[in-house]
C-alpha cells in the first residue's frame, strides 16, 4: 500500500530515518517544518516543505523544493497540517517520524493527529527512535513470533475512554475480555513471550506502544 511520511521537528534519529525509510514511486513525503533538517542529513529530498518555516536550520535550500508555507498564528500544528495535506492527495497510510519528544505538548499534539486520521478512515502510526504508537479501535492486532523476540516490551492505554473486552494473549501477562479504565495504566510494560500475540479490544480504543516494527491488522 502506498504511504505517506511524514518528518516532524521533535527527535529523530538520523540512522534510524535511513534504516526505516523504504521508498515506493507512490509514496509521498513531506518535511513538517523542522523535519526538512532531519531528511537533508538522512539523503532523502522531500516531496513537500510545509509549516511556518520557524524551525529550519536550513532555509537556504528551500528553493529546491516544493513549499507551502503556513502562517505562524494558525489552529492546525505543522504536523496536523501534513496529516490533512496527504489525506487531500488520498493517501490512508501514514508513518510519522520527529513525532516524539521535545516539548510534550507537541508528542501529544501528534498522538492526537494518530486518532484524527483513523477518524478519516486512515491509518497512522508514529515511529520513534526506541518505539513505534499506534491506534486500534474496535479490533485485533496480531503480532509475529519471527518480528518479535522474547521479552521485547508492549504497553497497551485505554485511550479516549475506558475500553471493554480487551485481550492480550501469547504475551508475559494474558487478559481475557477485561475493562481497562483510562485511569490506570495495568497494561503497562507486558511482554512477548516467544509465540504470536494477539490484542483485542470489542469496544473502545487502545493506544499501543510497541517496542519496534512489524505488526499486521486482521
Amino acid at each position: 500500500m502506498k504511504k505517506c511520511v511524514i518528518v516532524g521537528a521533535g527527535e529523530c534519529s538520523i540512522q534510524k530515518l535511513k534504516e526505516q525509510l523504504v521508498w515506493d514511486s507512490e509514496d509521498l513525503c513531506i518535511a513538517a517544518d523542522g523535519g526538512m533538517d532531519y531528511l537533508l542529513k538522512a539523503g532523502v529530498h522531500p516531496d513537500m516543505v510545509l509549516g511556518d518555516m520557524d524551525s529550519i536550520r536550513e532555509a537556504e535550500i528551500l528553493g529546491q523544493f516544493p513549499v507551502k508555507k503556513l502562517p505562524v498564528e494558525k489552529d492546525d500544528t505543522d504536523m496536523l497540517a501534513a496529516v490533512k495535506e496527504g489525506l487531500a492527495s488520498g493517501y490512508e497510510s501514514f508513518e510519522l517520524y520527529g513525532a516524539l519528544g521535545g516539548r510534550l505538548d507537541h508528542t501529544i499534539a501528534n498522538i492526537q493527529c494518530l486518532l484524527y486520521l483513523m477518524n478519516r478512515g486512515a491509518r497512522g502510526t508514529i515511529i520513534g527512535d526506541m518505539e513505534r504508537l499506534l491506534l486500534i479501535r474496535n479490533e485485533k492486532i496480531l503480532f509475529r513470533a519471527g518480528d518479535y523476540e522474547k521479552g521485547r516490551r508492549l504497553s497497551v492505554f485505554a485511550f479516549g475512554g475506558d475500553a471493554y473486552g480487551v485481550s492480550e494473549t501469547g504475551l508475559k501477562y494474558v487478559l481475557d475480555d477485561v475493562t481497562l479504565k483510562q485511569e490506570f495504566p495495568i497494561g503497562i510494560s507486558n511482554e512477548f513471550a516467544g509465540t504470536d500475540a494477539v490484542i483485542e479490544v470489542k469496544n473502545g480504543m487502545l493506544l499501543l506502544c510497541i517496542a519496534e516494527n512489524c505488526c499486521n491488522l486482521f
